[in-house]
């Protein structure tokens, strides 16, 4: 179980860092790279194509501002990419929503809020639960924690 986790700058190493440790607690392999659509095409490219051949089962495709990075992936791979677009200074991220959002029919980005790390992670383990069982279970376990916390959360203000 491998999820790739690909940034557009090192400024988006705070999301990677949320999205992997997610990963990690599911017991996933996590690949992380700095990959530019812009300043690195060649490499993206190639990224992208050879993806499935290094037995990545999901990417995690985080950019901000144009944010063409999850769209430049999913045009050449077939394995499921899921766009991160990060909190901007111009637009607050909007531009960077859009960027990921809307894509051509036919190359599809699974795209999750702005700055949604955490969701993008639970998202690639959802989908590699179709190939790998034991991911349900640890989803389960991790939805139990959550009800869990809002168990608390009443506790805390009834009290």
């Amino acid at each position: 179980m491998k999820v790739a986790i690909i940034i557009g700058s090192i400024s988006d190493r705070s999301l990677l860092e949320k999205s992997k440790k997610i990963l990690e607690d599911f017991g996933v392999d996590v690949h992380a790279e700095v990959i530019s659509a812009h300043r690195t095409p060649d490499r993206a490219f190639e990224f992208a194509k050879t993806a499935r051949d290094n037995n990545i089962d999901a990417i995690i495709a985080i950019a901000g501002k144009a944010a063409h990075l999850a769209g430049v992936v999913a045009a050449n791979t077939t394995v499921p990419v899921i766009g991160i677009p990060g909190k901007s200074s111009t637009m607050d991220g909007l531009d960077s929503l859009l960027s990921v959002v809307q894509m051509p029919k036919g190359i599809p980005v699974a795209t999750v809020a702005i700055d949604g790390a955490e969701n993008a992670a639970l998202l690639a383990v959802q989908i590699m639960s179709l190939k790998y069982p034991e991911l349900v279970d640890k989803m389960e376990d991790y939805r139990k924690k959550l009800r869990a916390q809002v168990d608390e959360m009443n506790e805390e203000i009834n009290n």
